[in-house]
């Protein structure tokens, strides 16, 4: 299952949203209002749940400064990726959008597509509070 984000247009230079990204407790700032929990567990990993989901873990997994960040689900049990590609527009203006890419059983698929899309919509909307 692959879905993309809108592209957001943000003011501010390339590698200070890559900077941003790359400290994954700027992802709190990022997360919907209806965060149930979030929790840095270490300089590259944090976990958070939203209210009726549960738990997840993810870490970087890639860095490419200053165009692309990968987070990816630190548990096998359902593999993702969440991957940022930035692309700078101009000295202070940067263009973001968020891929999730994941491999899940019909079933699961059609019940997480929907939360999945407004979940990621939801963080690259939030990319101006970097």
């Amino acid at each position: 299952m692959n879905l993309d984000s809108p592209k957001v247009t943000v003011n501010k230079p390339a590698q200070y949203i890559f900077d941003a990204l790359s400290d994954v407790q700027n992802f709190e700032k990022l997360m919907p209002d209806n965060i149930a929990k979030f929790e840095v567990t270490g300089p590259e990993a944090f976990i958070f749940a939203l209210k009726g989901m549960p738990e997840i873990k993810l870490k970087i997994k890639d860095r490419q400064a200053p165009n692309k960040l990968v987070l990816g689900a630190a548990s096998d049990k359902l593999p993702f990726t969440l991957t940022g590609d930035i692309n700078a527009l101009s000295d202070d203006s940067t263009e973001v959008q968020l891929h999730f890419e994941g491999e899940f059983n019909a079933m699961m698929a059609m019940m997480i597509k929907g939360p999945i899309t407004k979940f990621i919509e939801t963080l690259v909307g939030n990319m101006h509070k970097l």
